[in-house]
């Protein structure tokens, strides 16, 4: 649909497909010789790109090239606000005051500013990503390094390796190994992301209605299936299978979707899950974690706590089994089930958790970030009523903000590749844009994992590293720069 005045038109389109297809708009608007294309899922504010041309005339004749090839895509004219934005589903917590006896010995707490569920904690650094679609990078000891700003609610932090990967509410999932982020995956409109996993570049995704689906590098859509249970907040995966986790138990599924390996009635709905070697736990609504023998989906363990299990983490190996419940408390098992403690978080409850050397780092239902000392003599001062005073950390004053490109323009340019830099080059194959490594030293044969907003036909990028992924494609490393 096309509007405005003799200098001003704006053409609106929308491209809505039954089942997993698209959910998309994309508008057009010409004023005088500058061109705007805001394009996005329905219902979302959308990413813009600005272009200014010599003439009025070049403006309008790019333009109706650009609505164009969005028709001949399957894009209509439409009427925005007519149809409803993709479904999205925030957990529903509540949380009351810890019955323990005694407080956990926090040793830092960041107030993100915003209800959070996404936690990483890496050899370097700790993720937390919130509602409010910040991602902040800090090291060990809470210092705050950087804030990633994205454009909707973070649903979860995954890791795949060193690469780290934020699942937002808009629908798509981004890179934030480097400083530029990039959308890597975008999930199709009527999937209501609950959790997210990335395995050797293979996106598993779990939804409100108890389905999962397979996404592989190339942001393509692999396999899909519908577990028993639906509200599936837990997926983890491996070289063996896929975990899905959900009202009805666990089920397990081939990794090339082959079917189903093995399903697991657990006590009470799955909303947490995590992945040792050997064993998956589940944090159900019934009080309890349990751990499931990957191989037979066997029920080897229960560790019972006094409130719905919100979170829960293992130290390496499955030595040490810690859950966080509903009523802010966290607890710690060995790896038979005895409870060895109970603490009060002294800030609400974790809604995710991960353990890392003798600490234990929570994101709480206050959107903080809260790191325990968990260590054997700093629990058994805590429990005689001896803890630290908790460093409350605060923001740096010139703290650096990164957000995603939405354009080939945003991405920084050079004039000539330097000597041994590593160049990618964006192709036309079947209909799609890809990216291949055009310097020596490559299979040139292979895909390289890119960032899709970005590919343009016969554009050249230098990237500072590329690593081989299982598979047989390329991922990139570090920085991101257009050639001339």
């Amino acid at each position: 649909m096309s509007t405005g005045s003799s200098t001003v038109s704006t053409t609106y389109l929308e491209l809505s497909q039954d089942g997993d297809g698209a959910h998309k708009f994309y508008e057009v608007t010409v004023d005088g010789a500058v061109v705007t294309v805001r394009y996005g899922r329905i219902g979302a504010a959308g990413q813009l790109q600005t272009t200014t041309f010599p003439t009025a005339e070049k403006a309008r004749a790019a333009a109706a090239k650009k609505v164009g090839e969005k028709v001949r895509k399957g894009y209509a004219p439409a009427v925005a606000g007519q149809r409803a934005p993709r479904s999205v589903t925030r957990r529903q917590v509540t949380s009351a005051p810890s019955t323990a006896r005694a407080v956990a010995p926090v040793l830092w707490r960041f107030a993100t500013g915003s209800s959070a569920f996404g936690i990483h904690v890496d050899d370097d650094h700790c993720w937390v990503g919130n509602q409010s679609g910040d991602v902040y990078t800090l090291d060990h000891d809470g210092g705050v390094l950087a804030r990633f700003s994205l454009p909707d609610g973070v649903k979860c932090l995954v890791a795949d390796e060193f690469w780290i990967y934020a699942g937002c509410d808009d629908g798509k999932v981004y890179d934030l190994s480097s400083k530029l982020p990039f959308a890597a995956y975008d999930i199709s409109a009527d999937v209501d992301i609950f959790w997210l996993d990335i395995h050797e570049g293979i996106l598993n995704v779990s939804d409100r209605e108890g389905r999962l689906t397979v996404i592989d590098h190339e942001d393509e859509h692999q396999w899909a299936r519908r577990s028993q249970g639906e509200h599936a907040w837990m997926v983890r995966a491996d070289d063996r299978a896929v975990y899905h986790g959900h009202h009805a138990g666990v089920t397990a599924y081939a990794p090339d979707g082959g079917g189903e390996l093995w399903h697991t009635p657990t006590r009470g709905g799955v909303l947490f899950g995590w992945q040792e070697d050997d064993a998956v736990y589940a944090g159900t609504a019934h009080r309890v974690v349990q751990r499931l023998s990957k191989a037979t989906g066997t029920v080897e363990a229960t560790y019972s706590c006094d409130s719905a299990v919100y979170s829960c983490a293992t130290s390496p190996g499955g030595r040490f089994v810690f859950a966080g419940d509903a009523s802010s408390s966290v607890y710690c098992f060995d790896r038979d089930g005895t409870r060895l403690w109970k603490l009060g978080t002294g800030g609400g409850s974790a809604l995710s958790m991960q353990y890392r050397d003798d600490r234990l780092y929570l994101v709480t239902t206050d959107g903080s970030l809260v790191c325990v000392d968990a260590s054997e003599t700093a629990v058994a001062a805590a429990q005689q009523g001896t803890v630290p005073v908790a460093r409350d950390v605060k923001l740096a004053a010139a703290l650096p903000t990164y957000a995603p490109a939405t354009a080939a323009a945003a991405v920084a340019t050079l004039a000539q590749a330097p000597s041994g830099a590593i160049v990618v080059e964006c192709v036309q194959e079947a209909g799609r844009v890809r990216v291949h490594v055009v310097s020596d030293g490559y299979d040139t044969s292979w895909n390289v994992q890119f960032p899709r907003e970005i590919r343009e036909p016969g554009a050249r990028y230098v990237v500072d590293a590329l690593h081989t992924a299982a598979g047989g494609f390329y991922r990139v490393r570090g920085d991101i720069r257009r050639l001339l």
